[in-house]
């Protein structure tokens, strides 16, 4: 019997929420590991379990994976969530890398001084940027890619969620993104992680802000 997955970050969503999300649309089960203090960060750097000092890190099929694209890409792969050949694959990943881009903006807020400025930009290139890309690309597919679920379409829907948490309506204009966001929501798996007591991560509070200061030793804020 294989060794369940094990997931080391903070609890928090972070870079592993995402990793979180696919794990479940292909039915793994996890158990996680979190960071709650440097000891614990600097013995995983002296075992190297860290190739460059960063989580999240992913143990699975006997390998310590980092950095988040290279994870997702091989949950994708092992669960056939990546296309059904090389072009489909380049097409998901450009999908991907430009929702990985709008995320991360919202990931870094927590941390980050002029809020204000900063949610309005954010909230500016989702409508003018990344929305109308999937809004266009959704019109006569179910599907962003290949016509069936992918990582692409995964965290599509991670995205539109944590956008909405922000912006309310944000998707009042870009109904097929909407129409989407309610199919994948039926999805089975998706829609017990949606539920109270999943393994999903809610939005980073101030414990977890501290958490991660204290434990990558940082003393900044993005400006």
């Amino acid at each position: 019997m294989a060794e369940r997955v094990k997931l080391h970050y903070f609890n928090g969503r972070g870079k592993m929420e995402s990793i979180r999300w696919l794990l479940t649309v292909a039915g793994v089960e996890f158990d996680e590991f979190h960071l709650t203090n440097r000891e614990q960060y600097l013995k995983m750097l002296n075992d190297g379990d860290l190739m460059f000092q960063q989580v999240p890190m992913v143990e699975i099929d006997g390998m310590k994976l980092i950095q988040t694209k290279a994870i997702l890409n091989y949950i994708a792969e092992k669960y056939n969530l990546h296309g059904n050949d090389i072009k489909d694959r380049v097409k998901i990943n450009m999908y991907s890398e430009g929702l990985m881009d709008l995320m991360e903006m919202i990931m870094i807020l927590p941390f980050s001084q002029n809020l204000t400025t900063k949610l309005e930009n954010i909230q500016a290139k989702a409508k003018e940027r990344y929305l109308p890309v999937f809004e266009e690309q959704l019109k006569e597919h179910l599907f962003l890619v290949g016509g069936r679920i992918s990582v692409a379409d995964v965290l599509l829907m991670e995205c539109t969620l944590m956008l909405e948490e922000k912006f309310a309506g944000i998707l009042a204009d870009f109904r097929n993104v909407k129409s989407f966001q309610g199919r994948m929501s039926r999805n089975e798996a998706i829609s017990r992680f949606l539920q109270p007591g999943s393994k999903r991560k809610p939005q980073p509070d101030d414990v977890y802000v501290k958490t991660v200061k204290e434990v990558f030793n940082l003393n900044i804020s993005f400006q």
